[in-house]
């Protein structure tokens, strides 16, 4: 049986209602900064949005904290283990969403959502015929991972979603839509918006992608690649049974599924690199980034030749 990793990364949130999101962000800051958590959440009117990472003692004293609050007894903590911190920093801010969907007549998920799919309810029903997967993501995080034969979202940002369902998807409103998303935050919203315009069955994985690759019967299968997430891990594995890679190296084109970010540290573009190309290109996504007076590769590896 293999060791449990010394830290952990939590991911939940839980959509309630939050008086005074600015009170509560300040106040929640400095109670994650006195337990020792770094990461990442956003509190609105709405509810709450986290990532953190901290020592198993300190996520568990978060969780069993969180708990104890009546807005967050039954809120669902997704666990991944990890040999250290997750995000370099502590961060708390208040938002008007907290998953920016920006719709003027915005998706309540206590009014309107999908139904809700367990691991092996989605594996199964994706595996039917006339059945439309979608991808609640943005593109970027379905070329590094996604579910096998699931649609690919011309959207660089989840606001973006509306009129890229308006212009594409319109011819699917009689068939069966399963959808997915990372944790399952934006599948509360984004299948109640498809409910709205009139799509008549609408699915979303609970739990999301993380808790479909720990599922023990599921087993992550039929899911490509890696998932993307927002913390410094970049991206982590989900299909326990098989490992096929879907992306690929934005420079030479080979089978890939790491991302870096641009090396100059005015681009940062973050794009899919094979180790070689990161070294022949000094982690860079151009030749002008390549030249950079900045650039941190060269700063990290000052024997590189500029040749």
């Amino acid at each position: 049986m293999s060791q449990q990793k010394p830290y952990r990364v939590l991911l939940y949130y839980n959509y309630v209602h939050i008086d005074d999101p600015e009170q509560f962000a300040a106040e929640h800051l400095q109670f994650c900064k006195e337990l020792g958590l770094k990461g990442r959440i956003l509190v609105a009117e709405e509810g709450l949005n986290g990532t953190v990472s901290g020592t198993v003692e300190q996520t568990s004293a978060y969780m069993e904290a969180m708990h104890q609050d009546p807005r967050f007894a039954d809120m669902v903590f997704k666990i991944d283990e990890a040999e250290t911190h997750a995000f370099n920093k502590m961060f708390v801010r208040p938002r008007d969403e907290i998953v920016s969907f920006r719709l003027e007549d915005d998706v309540d998920p206590h009014e309107i959502t999908g139904k809700y799919l367990s691991p092996n309810e989605f594996f199964e029903q994706m595996q039917q015929e006339d059945v439309v997967v979608i991808d609640a993501r943005n593109d970027y995080e379905y070329d590094i991972g996604h579910f096998r034969g699931a649609i690919r979202p011309d959207v660089a940002a989840f606001r973006d979603f509306p009129q890229w369902v308006r212009e594409n998807l319109s011819d699917y409103k009689d068939k069966k839509i399963l959808t997915y998303c990372t944790g399952g935050i934006r599948c509360e919203k984004f299948s109640g918006f498809l409910l709205k315009e009139g799509f008549q069955d609408v699915g979303q994985l609970h739990g999301g992608i993380v808790s479909y690759g720990q599922d023990p019967e599921v087993k992550g299968q039929l899911f490509d690649g890696k998932c993307y997430v927002f913390d410094n891990r970049i991206s982590v594995p989900v299909n326990q049974v098989e490992d096929v890679v879907v992306g690929k190296c934005y420079h030479c084109g080979k089978p890939e599924d790491r991302y870096v970010n641009c090396a100059n540290p005015s681009c940062n573009l973050q794009h899919i690199c094979c180790e070689s190309c990161e070294e022949e290109h000094k982690r860079s996504c151009s030749k002008e980034c390549e030249e950079h007076p900045l650039n941190r590769y060269v700063k990290e590896h000052p024997l590189h030749s500029e040749a």
